[in-house]
């Protein structure tokens, strides 16, 4: 049923609040939230501390940004690093794939988890890379609610949600938590307000005017719209999406490696409440000092991943270098697997060229050097698995069992 409004609006006197307008939604009267445009007024207090937590993110980012133009093989770290982020991302929303569920389920090595929850994650990559592609095209699209609609209806083109008008702003009222917008725990704004509330969002993205750290600006900005929610589902994920691009464009990093998802999983009531936070009380900054603690401690963490993959892989091609008469189709299957760290034999044998038995004795060495592990337990149709490089990658991708 379309949303109309049935009163007025109600003003709260911080301006740093948005109003309540009261609106029918699906036969019940509910009051549902319009914020302010962005930048807050008053502006940010910025404190000594949340100075202090500006400067850490600031040096976190550019350790990890010059680490990342140092790695050898920079499109492996942002293919895997995308591929976590995607994990992360869904298990947020409810899905329950985990990363090796993904990358077998792209490598068709073995069946994984149900159909639905591997193509949520498979749907969110391909958002991330079209909307690095378009950012980086010569005559490509700026971050702008065009581009951020294209990559929604990547985002839920198949799968679950592709009945939830991808590619399009909501029409209707929706609400977060509850059964119902009357018993829901936060309402966005109905359909009119909504539509001009993105376009404040948007000239608050482009205007440079107001001197804002980037960092802190993409904070701001992620709140925004998540508190705008405007479509009917997918907001999280792209809301997550909008800040590794975000970066980008402003050339914070070149490589779009920084995600929070798994901070935000790991803190997930504090990151609503806080949310509710800047609604209720215009409390920014106590939302941007978690937003920022939040950046060092995700920049530090790929820092140090990316410095465990770039020493394992010279490790293990060192050891393979002393491993005898299969070292040269050794050292060929073990660079696929860097990228392809699931893999049978036919596999290896198309990607490399090399014979099956060459194929099959390089894995039976790379077992014996405990670098790979075979998983299914077979003699024919046999996968192998980059054990250590997976344990590196899968960190906090784990999904936990339900509490009994």
């Amino acid at each position: 049923m379309p949303t109309r409004d049935t009163s007025q609006d109600t003003q709260p006197t911080n301006p740093r609040i948005g109003r309540y307008v009261s609106t029918v939604a699906f036969d019940e009267t509910v009051n549902a939230y319009v914020p302010p445009a962005l930048p807050p007024e008053p502006p940010l207090a910025l404190s000594a501390q949340l100075l202090q937590r500006l400067s850490e993110a600031d040096r976190a980012i550019g350790r990890l940004d010059g680490v990342a133009m140092l790695l050898p093989d920079k499109a492996l770290f942002l293919y895997m690093y995308v591929r976590k982020e995607a994990v992360l991302s869904s298990q947020i929303e409810g899905t329950q794939s985990t990363l090796d569920d993904l990358l077998q389920f792209e490598n068709a090595a073995l069946a994984g988890k149900p159909l639905d929850d591997i193509t949520e994650v498979s749907n969110y990559v391909d958002a991330m890379m079209y909307g690095l592609s378009v950012l980086r095209a010569p005559k490509g699209l700026p971050l702008c609610l065009r581009l951020l609609r294209d990559m929604h209806a990547r985002l839920l083109q198949k799968g679950r949600g592709q009945n939830k008008s991808p590619g399009e702003f909501r029409r209707s009222q929706n609400w977060l938590g509850g059964t119902r917008p009357g018993n829901a725990h936060y309402v966005p704004p109905p359909v009119n307000e909504m539509e001009k509330c993105l376009g404040e969002l948007e000239r608050f993205l482009h205007d440079d005017a107001a001197l804002i750290p980037p960092l802190i600006k993409a904070g701001l900005l992620h709140v925004q719209f998540e508190s705008i929610h405007p479509f009917l589902d997918g907001n999280g994920r792209l809301g997550r999406l909008m800040i590794a691009l975000f970066l980008v464009e402003k050339k914070i990093l070149h490589e779009p490696l920084l995600y929070l998802s798994l901070y935000l999983k790991t803190h997930r009531e504090q990151y609503y409440r806080l949310l509710q936070d800047v609604r209720l009380r215009g409390d920014w900054e106590t939302w941007t000092e978690f937003f920022l603690t939040g950046v060092a401690e995700t920049a530090n963490n790929a820092y140090e991943s990316a410095m465990r993959i770039v020493a394992l892989f010279q490790t293990d091609r060192e050891r393979i270098a002393s491993g005898g008469e299969q070292t040269n189709s050794m050292l060929r299957v073990h660079e696929l697997l860097q990228t392809h760290p699931f893999l049978n034999a036919a596999q290896a044998q198309q990607r490399t060229g090399l014979s099956a038995p060459t194929v099959n004795k390089a894995f039976e060495a790379l077992e014996k050097l405990q670098i790979v592990g075979e998983i299914t337990g077979k003699q024919r149709g046999r996968v192998y698995a980059y054990t250590e490089f997976l344990k590196i990658l899968e960190s906090g991708t784990e999904v936990q069992p339900p509490a009994q």
